[in-house]
Formats: C-alpha cells, sequence, structure tokens
C-alpha cells in the first residue's frame, strides 16, 4: 500500500518555494500488528525533504525524517500524526487506513514559493493566461496580494476571456480581499463573479462579506435566499451559523442562539465533528452573556469532548476560545487548565506558534509565549504570585527571542504588578521601566505598521480601479469585436433577413387567419358555454319558485281540513313535479309535453281557485305537435300570473284561454289570455314582498327568452298587452318558430 501526503515545506536555502510533498509507506501492511508507520516525504519532483519533525501527539514519540525523507516511528491506526519545521506548525492528520493524506501547510514562514509545473524549470515565455489564474490561485491564501497581481496581468492581456475563466479571477479576486480585510472591496467582486453564477459556495462567501462589512440586513438576505435553493448539509450548517453570527453580532441573543443550536442540530445529525465543537462553544458564549453559566458549562464540556478528534489547529482555536469564557467568568483553574494542555501540546510538537483563522477572516497566532503569559496572568489574578512568576519570566524570554513586542510588553507589566504586590519595589520599578521602554518602541512600531497598512489600502484602491478599468476596457473591446463580426456578415444576414421577413410574413399572415378563426371559435365556444350556464342557473331558479307556489296551495287545503283534497292535490303535484324535474336538465321539450305539463298544472290551480275561473285550452289540428320544440317551464309562469294576480282577485267567476294557433309552416302562436283585473289593478294590490317574487319570476323568464334568442336566431318572441281598453284583463302573445 502507498500513502501520498500532501505538505508545504521550505527547500532550497537560497530561494524557497512550496514543496508538494509526497508520502509513501514502506511498510504499512503490517501497521496493526508492529505498530510501526513507515513513510518517506518528498518534494513534487520527488526530491526527498529531510529534518521534518515527526511525532506521535499524546505519546512523546519523535522522529525526524533522513537525508533520504525516509522516517520510521511507532504508531498505530488511530493516532495523531504531527509534522513541523523550523518550530512552526506545518500540520496533523489522523491514522486511518487512507491510501492518501492530503495536507496543506499553514506556516507563513515555509511558505514562499510554489512550482507552478512538473518541469524543473518553466519558460517565461510559455506563460498564458491559465498560468495566471494558476499562480493567483495559489498564492491567494499565501500573499492575496500577489494574487491581485496575477489576476490583474490575466485581465490585461488582450486574447479573448471566456466566463468560466472571468468568474474565476473575480472569485480570487473577493477571496484576497477578504484576507487583506478590504470587504468592501471582496463585496464587489463576488458580486461581479456571481453575475451570471448560483454557485451556493460563492453566495456563502458574497454573505460573510456583506456581515464583514457591516451590511447585516443585504447579508441575511442573501442567506435567506439560499435556503430556498437545494444546499448540502454543510453548507445549510453555514448558513444557519453566519444567520447566528449576524444575529450576535447585532445583539440578538435568543436569535443568535436559535440559529446556533440550529446549526449545532445539523451538524451532529451529518457528523461534521469539526464543526461541532466551535458551533457549543459559541452557544455556550451566548449562554454566559445571558447568566445561564450552568446551561453554558454543559455546552462547554461537549466542546471539549470532541477536541480529541480534530486535528491540532481546530484543537488550539477552540482550546483558546474554552479558555477565554472561563476567563470572563473568572474560572480561574480551568482557564489555566486549559491553556497548559494548549502549551503542552505545542511544547510536545516542538512547535511555538499555530495560526488560527477566526469567523471574522481574522489570522490569529496562538503562541507558547501568550499562553505562558495567560497562565501567568490568570495566577496573578488568584493571588498564587509564587507560580505566576516562571510562566511570566517564561513569556518575557519567548516573546524576546520571537520579538514578539506586544506579548513581551503585556508580560512585563504583569511581572511589575506582581512585584509591587508582593513588595518588591526594586524588581517592580526595573520590570516599569523596561515596560516603558516597550511602550515606546511598540508605539513606534505600530506608528510604521499603520503607514504601511495606509499605503497598503491605496495600493489596493488602486489596483481595484485598475481592474475595474480593464473590465471596462474589455466589455468594450468585446462590444468592437461584435460590431466588427456584425458588419462582415452583414450584407448576407440582410439577405437572408429579408428573404426570412417575406416568408416570415407569409406565415405570419397564414397564422394569423387561423389564430382569427381560432379565437372567433372559441368565443363562439365560450358564448355558448356561458349561455348555457346562465340557462341552467335560471332553470334551477324557476324550480323553486314553481314548487313554493305549489306548496302554498298544499298548506291552503291543509289549512281548510279538507284532507281528501289536499291529499289528491299531493298526489297530481308529485305527478306533475316529477315532470318538471325530468325536464329541469333540457333546454328544449316537445311541445305536446309542455301542454300536457300545463294541463295538469291548471287543474291543480282549478282545484284549488274552482270558484275564481275556468280554463281551456285550444290546440289547432294542423300543428304537429312533435316537431315543435319549446323551452320546458316557459308558459307556466305566464298562466300562473294570469292565474295569481289576474283571476285570483276578480269579485265574479273569470276565464283563462290558451289558444296554440299555426301561423304557417315554420312558425305557431301560443296566446294565454284571461280576463282578470289586469295588470295595472294587479299592481295596486301586490304588497312589497309580492312586488319583488313576481319581478325575479319574470325577470328569469326575460333572461331566459334573450338567451335562447341569442343561442338559436329568435326562435321566441314574447309581446303582453291589455285584453281591453279599460285595461281589464291580459293577454300574452308567444311566436315559437321551429329548430
Amino acid at each position: 500500500m502507498r500513502i501520498y501526503n500532501t505538505l508545504l515545506v521550505l527547500f532550497f536555502l537560497n530561494f524557497s518555494f512550496i514543496g508538494y510533498t509526497q508520502i509513501k509507506e514502506r511498510n504499512s501492511t503490517n501497521l496493526p500488528q508492529q505498530e510501526i508507520y513507515k513513510d518517506r516525504i518528498t518534494d513534487e519532483q520527488g526530491k526527498p525533504i529531510s529534518q521534518v519533525r515527526v511525532s506521535v501527539r499524546g505519546k512523546g514519540i519523535f522522529t525526524y525524517t533522513n537525508y533520504n525523507g525516509d522516517f520510521s516511528i511507532k504508531a498505530k491506526i488511530g493516532d495523531e500524526i504531527v509534522l513541523s519545521k523550523d518550530g512552526k506548525l506545518i500540520n496533523s492528520y489522523y491514522l486511518d487506513g487512507s491510501i492518501d493524506y492530503q495536507v496543506e501547510d499553514l506556516s507563513e514562514e515555509v511558505v514562499k514559493e510554489k512550482k507552478l509545473a512538473k518541469t524543473k524549470i518553466r519558460s517565461r515565455s510559455l506563460e498564458s493566461e491559465e498560468t495566471n489564474l494558476d499562480s493567483a490561485s495559489y498564492y491567494n491564501k499565501k500573499n492575496p496580494n500577489k494574487s491581485i497581481d496575477f489576476v490583474e496581468k490575466f485581465l490585461k492581456s488582450g486574447k479573448r476571456k471566456v466566463k468560466k475563466q472571468l468568474d474565476k479571477s473575480y472569485r480570487l479576486l473577493g477571496d484576497s480581499y477578504m484576507k487583506l480585510k478590504q470587504y468592501d472591496l471582496a463585496v464587489t467582486n463576488y458580486q461581479q463573479a456571481l453575475r451570471k453564477n448560483e454557485d451556493s459556495d460563492l453566495r456563502i462567501k458574497l454573505a460573510k462579506a456583506l456581515a464583514l462589512n457591516k451590511q447585516y440586513t443585504l447579508s441575511n438576505n442573501t442567506y435567506q435566499d439560499l435556503l430556498k435553493q437545494s444546499v448540502s448539509p454543510s453548507e445549510e450548517m453555514q448558513i444557519k451559523e453566519g444567520l447566528g453570527n449576524n444575529a450576535n453580532n447585532q445583539n440578538k441573543v435568543e436569535k443568535a442562539l436559535t440559529y446556533f443550536q440550529e446549526a449545532l442540530g445539523i451538524a451532529d445529525h451529518n457528523r461534521l465533528t469539526s464543526e461541532i465543537s466551535s458551533l457549543n462553544l459559541k452557544i455556550a458564549t451566548l449562554l454566559n452573556r445571558k447568566g445561564s453559566k450552568e446551561k453554558a458549562n454543559i455546552y462547554i464540556q461537549n466542546s471539549i469532548q470532541q477536541l480529541q478528534t480534530v486535528p491540532m489547529q481546530k484543537r488550539a482555536a477552540v482550546q483558546n476560545k474554552v479558555a477565554e469564557v472561563y476567563q470572563t467568568n473568572k474560572d480561574f483553574d480551568n482557564e489555566i487548565e486549559i491553556r497548559k494542555q494548549t502549551l503542552a501540546e505545542l511544547e510536545e510538537a516542538e512547535v511555538e506558534s499555530i495560526s488560527i483563522i477566526e469567523d471574522d477572516e481574522t489570522k490569529v497566532e496562538v503562541t507558547t509565549s501568550q499562553l505562558n503569559l495567560d497562565i501567568g496572568r490568570a495566577y496573578l489574578d488568584k493571588n498564587e504570585f509564587g507560580k505566576a512568576i516562571p510562566y511570566l519570566e517564561k513569556s518575557v524570554s519567548k516573546a524576546s527571542a520571537s520579538n514578539n513586542l506586544e506579548i513581551q510588553k503585556n508580560a512585563i507589566q504583569k511581572l511589575s504588578e506582581l512585584y509591587k504586590k508582593v513588595g518588591n519595589s526594586k524588581k517592580a520599578l526595573q520590570n516599569y521601566q523596561e515596560y516603558a521602554r516597550l511602550v515606546e518602541e511598540l508605539y513606534r512600531q505600530k506608528e510604521t505598521e499603520i503607514q504601511a497598512a495606509t499605503t497598503l489600502n491605496n495600493e489596493l484602491r488602486a489596483k481595484q480601479n485598475r481592474i475595474n478599468s480593464l473590465e471596462k476596457d474589455r466589455e468594450l473591446s468585446e462590444s468592437k469585436y461584435q460590431l466588427s463580426v456584425s458588419e462582415q456578415d452583414l450584407t448576407v444576414a440582410n439577405y437572408k433577413r429579408q428573404k426570412l421577413l417575406i416568408y416570415g410574413l407569409l406565415f405570419g399572415l397564414v397564422l394569423f387567419s387561423f389564430a382569427l378563426f381560432y379565437m372567433y371559435r372559441s368565443n363562439k365556444q365560450k358564448k355558448l358555454a356561458n349561455n348555457l350556464l346562465a340557462l341552467k342557473s335560471l332553470r334551477s331558479q324557476m324550480n323553486p319558485h314553481f314548487i313554493f307556489n305549489a306548496l302554498n296551495s298544499v298548506n291552503s287545503f291543509i289549512a281548510q281540513n279538507d284532507e281528501r283534497t289536499a291529499n289528491r292535490y299531493l298526489t297530481d303535484f308529485s305527478t306533475l313535479m316529477r315532470n318538471v324535474l325530468n325536464n329541469s336538465e333540457q333546454d328544449f321539450i316537445p311541445l305536446k309535453k309542455e301542454i300536457e305539463l300545463l294541463k295538469l298544472y291548471l287543474q291543480l290551480e282549478h282545484s284549488r281557485f274552482e270558484d275564481k275561473f275556468d280554463f281551456k285550452i285550444n290546440v289547432d289540428e294542423k300543428i304537429h305537435l312533435n316537431e315543435f320544440q319549446i323551452p320546458p317551464m316557459l308558459l307556466q309562469p305566464y298562466v300562473e300570473n294570469a292565474v295569481w294576480h289576474g283571476l285570483r282577485y276578480k269579485k265574479t267567476k273569470g276565464n283563462l284561454l290558451i289558444d296554440f294557433k299555426q301561423k304557417d309552416n315554420e312558425t305557431i302562436q301560443i296566446i294565454i289570455s284571461d280576463d282578470g283585473i289586469g295588470r295595472a289593478k294587479s299592481k295596486e294590490l301586490k304588497t312589497q314582498n309580492q312586488k319583488k317574487q313576481q319581478s325575479k319570476g319574470m325577470g328569469n323568464i326575460k333572461k331566459r327568452i334573450k338567451i335562447l334568442n341569442e343561442m338559436y336566431n329568435d326562435k321566441v318572441d314574447v309581446f303582453i298587452e291589455d285584453l281591453t281598453d279599460d285595461k281589464t284583463g291580459t293577454k300574452v302573445v308567444l311566436i315559437l318558430k321551429k329548430d
């Protein structure tokens, strides 16, 4: 079995570059039995790298690679292998039986330059646009300023750019500006990269940049839009965590807690081990702010438990945060314990510092000098002066060796305070004088750093302005190129266009004709459907109206205790209703059937108003009843009006005559006449409720006739007039045509 392990290491003495390290196992098949792990470390070209320190965490075992890059160490599956060089941690990984271990060197001092091809020397004349982007990708993490230069070089080249390359270039610019804390510029370039790109990872980066630029609303909107899309569990966790960070930065503690707990749930469910610990710690920090220290401690312990399975960098970052929480709570014993644990791990690995990237993209160095200072300060806060002194002095020594004035100043200040408290004025004064000297020196150093930062900011702004100009020039060049191509093809295109235009007009004319025909037919069908629906609705309103009036008649017989007549009436009424309901779904029925229904209805009404009127139905023998169709229940409302509103109020017995006459072969005339009190007198006698009911019934008849005439070419005509000159009696004339 062969194992390949990527490391980034210092290789040459005169000039340095990033090596691509491969670890080839010599004898790993017997690893679980012998517990001997043998590998070889080489650079990208296969050249061995010597003096890389290899140790097994927690066992105190370490070795160095020899001149041939080989090493052999006692280790088994599950052990954490720590790699370092010259006191700087490269990285760590767990032995899990994998064929390949991909490890990235995080030590800045080791990283200087990368070989961009497998050939030993690359000619500058062969440098391509893709090479510029490769270089920008490499330097993006280690030297973002240089990465920006390579992107600028890529954009300057006169060759046309493909969309994929442009998206990559703006993404790299955004990443570089994030490293340089130029968050507004990062936002601009991420947005440029996202113009036509739906990449969820890039949108998460944009949301983070917006948050760091304090544009929390836009950041939240970007996160929420991402949640509506399909994202991976890891991305969903990042989104929830980002929303939590935004809420926390806006002092919305409860909202932040909710988001962090949701993110933790996703991390737990999907076993995202490296994130579980930090999320537990974030929740603990918020609970601590709320004063829920007991709950906070539970999450802190959960965070610490997860640390055993994560690499040293992540572990050191979380332990550092845990210690800060303990420090805030003035829990100095636990703070000292956790910092000592981190210090022991660094000393065991023989490294002086570990680089940590915080959520706000800030790079933090966890150093042995800072850890000694923090432990000494904690002992000082506990008033255990004897235990504090060695840690503070060790911090001064290590900070002085690494020329870290800030830590050296703080450690000496604490020593001065300590000696003052124990009454050693001489040492207190000596340390204070050294502290004052360091403050002045640090002030000068900071002043230089501020000037350098200002210069860098100005340079970055100038670079971004040049890049914006290059982008505008590129767009202009592409426009000119497109214009040139258009001009060259203009003659051919015009000819083709004219030809297509003629064919298009002909086709459009045909299509327009079809569309007009289709619209005409569709409108006709819609109108027919609407009319049918309206007819059905009107018929459904007529039936209850008729039933209500008939039931009133039955009620009248019952009120008079005329049981036999009521029974006979109900029998005839049920026969009539059965026929009416059978015909209710039809637009037309044979005239013969309508006459039969009309006779049955008049018999019912006559049985009730026997002393009020007599009726007669005359049918011309010439009429072929089966050849004529009539809408059901069309005549009944007019007959009902004659009985109820004309004849019923007459003092003497009246007459109702219904004549069916042949007008011509295609038309018959139906005359409904009564010698009742007339329309004018009837209107005077009506109550308000009766007026509404009659108006509604006759209104429905008018609507039915209007719709039927629209559908069947004026099939029915109706005329209503007074029977006599003195306005007594009423005459209704209906003209019915064949289909």
